[in-house]
């Protein structure tokens, strides 16, 4: 079949490729250039191009000639010339319903599938090990690989890892979630909610809950962290609840390096050794652990061997008697949590640009420093990766919000300055600490600013 999928965006890249996979002849049309597209998006598009699909870009009126189907990118505007050109003609228009459909007939195996606000790709970690140390052949698709785990998934069915398993765990962001809203999950976790991703949602908070909530209409058993209940009276009756404390279907406490998971038919206690919101994470992967049907001791194994996430409370190292740890931290919640873990800690944070795909409150995040005394300075950098341009008044809008006269706030244009500064307002002794959203979204750059920045600093305020 002749398809013509519209746009080259989130959505429709998946939905080429695998249609091109399927056999399908596909034309894919944008009204960008390619050197408008972010780097890693043109790697993706040249990807494709050299798998035969065809690329039309800079193609402000594209056509129907020959165009026997088309999928249509729930962002395009109704107005749009190729929208009333689609809706006047007799094309057999593609759904996201029957695209998951497609996606399903190639997945054999069982699908896990994790999704919530923040917390999503520690689970999903979590949830690999645990499968893992039982002896299945995960195929495991997180942020960790591609902030767009869409693409991920879909890559994995085009080069064979599909077909090579006998579990998948799926981490599905609300971007994903809405393209894949009727695959087949045979568990599904919701991590945690709160208000994120806003303006993707018309500012409507209802909205984005309802497309976080997919999950649950999608799955067959349905498991949630307890907090979730806090935000929404909408979850299922069946719903399995997990937490740290409560009264809930599996429970978790942590007694020094080791946590205790105690459930209905059941308890056990593995060694531990991560920081701060990975326990509850761990509660969550044992709950899927127990109703998939795996053992106690395997999931005794997966959390005891279990050795983290780069970038999700990471010890970093020492550097001049300075413990460095970095976090992805980055919502309201996760940033007290993560310092909440150093209370009695005298602490150096730097922070990178708050600002990724969407505008948060950063006034919101600086005010959360005031909560604390424990620390010494905050250091904010201003540039933005995505447009590769300082915005100072990022950082300022963080730092104009804390108000206690005994932090030193400073201003930095890049990551590596704030970086290498974090070692003038510390001394030995201290935690120096980062947080910020953007080694979710670019890591391998972060980390490599980062590591910039820390050597420098080491070495400039010895």
């Amino acid at each position: 079949m002749n398809y013509l999928v519209v746009g080259a965006g989130n959505a429709s890249r998946p939905v080429a490729r695998l249609l091109n996979y399927l056999g399908h002849k596909v034309i894919i049309t944008d009204l960008k250039e390619m050197s408008e597209f972010k780097p890693i998006y043109q790697t993706w598009l040249a990807k494709m191009e050299g798998e035969g699909i065809i690329l039309d870009l800079k193609n402000p009126e594209p056509t129907l000639d020959g165009i026997e189907a088309v999928y249509m990118p729930p962002t395009l505007p109704e107005d749009a010339p190729i929208a009333k050109l689609i809706a006047e003609s007799d094309v057999e228009v593609l759904t996201n319903e029957e695209f998951s459909r497609m996606v399903n007939e190639l997945v054999p195996a069982d699908i896990i599938g994790i999704s919530g606000s923040m917390g999503k790709t520690t689970t999903t970690s979590l949830i690999t090990s645990v499968f893992k140390a039982a002896g299945h052949k995960v195929w495991s698709c997180s942020s960790l690989a591609n902030n767009l785990v869409s693409e991920t998934i879909i890559d994995g069915i085009v080069t064979g890892k599909a077909e090579n398993c006998d579990i998948a765990v799926f981490e599905l962001p609300h971007g994903t979630l809405g393209l894949l809203n009727s695959l087949d999950i045979k568990i599904g976790v919701l991590s945690y909610l709160t208000k994120e991703h806003l303006n993707e949602f018309g500012g409507s908070y209802e909205k984005y809950m309802e497309r976080k909530l997919i999950i649950q209409d999608i799955s067959e058993t349905f498991i949630a962290n307890r907090e979730c209940a806090t935000q929404t009276n909408l979850l299922r009756d069946d719903t399995i609840f997990y937490a740290m404390d409560g009264d809930v279907d599996f429970k978790g406490t942590r007694i020094d390096n080791s946590l205790t998971v105690k459930y209905d038919g059941g308890e056990f206690t593995a060694p531990f050794s991560m920081m701060s919101y990975f326990f509850e994470n761990a509660v969550g992967a044992a709950a899927v652990g127990i109703n998939y049907g795996i053992s106690p001791e395997d999931i005794i194994k997966a959390l005891s061997t279990f050795e983290g996430l780069s970038a999700h409370m990471e010890d970093y190292g020492d550097y001049n008697g300075r413990k460095v740890v970095i976090d992805a931290a980055f919502l309201p919640d996760g940033i007290r949590a993560t310092l909440d873990y150093f209370e009695g800690e005298s602490l150096v944070v730097f922070l990178d640009h708050f600002d990724t795909s969407w505008v948060r409150d950063k006034a919101e995040v600086g005010r959360i420093f005031d909560e604390y005394d424990n620390i010494k300075a905050v250091l904010a950098s201003g540039f933005d990766e995505s447009i590769q341009k300082v915005e100072i008044h990022i950082a300022y809008e963080i730092l104009d919000a804390i108000t206690n006269e005994d932090i030193v706030k400073v201003a930095t244009d890049t990551l590596e300055e704030a970086a290498a500064l974090s070692f003038k307002y510390s001394e030995p002794g201290d935690i120096i600490l980062h947080m910020g959203p953007l080694i979710s979204f670019d890591r391998i750059n972060i980390l490599n600013k980062i590591n910039k920045g820390l050597k420098d600093g080491s070495k400039k305020y010895v």
